[in-house]
């Protein structure tokens, strides 16, 4: 399957044209299964919003950053959002598709900020619902491994496997991918 999803239009063998996005794709995987790089390939060379969620608390986290910046082009306005991400939703321009990275980190945020989560994630589904133009959320499958043995490892295993199932329940496309590779769960648009 072709990461970029493009097509060449007719007569041209070397100008690809982007195909449209569905209105909302949520992209699952493990920690480096190459999720987010496959979310930043849908975009293509479109101009686009990347929704930063981490915030940088130590040289590791610093590391990160630099790695997914250093992919990025010209083509996209980053927008540091650890916590109101639905705000920014709302404000979007139907022009300039919003990439979210990571739904995972941003729900940590959330938590560690002591903020309702239920508040929280029933204010980013609304906003989704009615964003104006494509969004693409990132999002770890954090269900796979055993059962955490501390209390809020389990809460927050909890919400991220409802919030994810939320999302994928109005989404037009899933994606799960590991090691690079995608497959699609779920695809309302073909």
């Amino acid at each position: 399957m072709n990461m970029l999803h493009s097509i060449r239009p007719r007569g041209s063998a070397d100008t690809p044209v982007a195909a449209p996005l569905p209105r909302l794709t949520l992209v699952l995987g493990g920690a480096r299964s190459g999720k987010s790089r496959y979310a930043e390939a849908l975009i293509e060379r479109r101009p686009a919003i990347y929704v930063a969620t981490a915030e940088v608390r130590d040289a590791e986290m610093a590391d990160r950053v630099r790695l997914h910046r250093s992919r990025r082009g010209e083509n996209w306005q980053t927008r540091e959002t650890p916590l109101d991400i639905a705000a920014v939703l709302r404000e979007a321009s139907p022009d300039a598709p919003i990439l979210v990275d990571c739904l995972t980190l941003w729900l940590s945020n959330v938590l560690l900020a002591g903020r309702d989560v239920a508040a929280d994630c029933a204010g980013l589904l609304a906003a989704l619902r009615d964003a104006a133009g494509p969004a693409i959320l990132v999002a770890n499958e954090v269900g796979l491994g055993i059962v955490p043995d501390n209390e809020l490892a389990r809460t927050f295993g909890d919400h991220a496997g409802r919030l994810n199932q939320e999302i994928a329940a109005i989404a037009d496309r899933v994606v799960f991918v590991a090691a690079g590779l995608p497959l699609v769960l779920k695809d309302v648009t073909r």
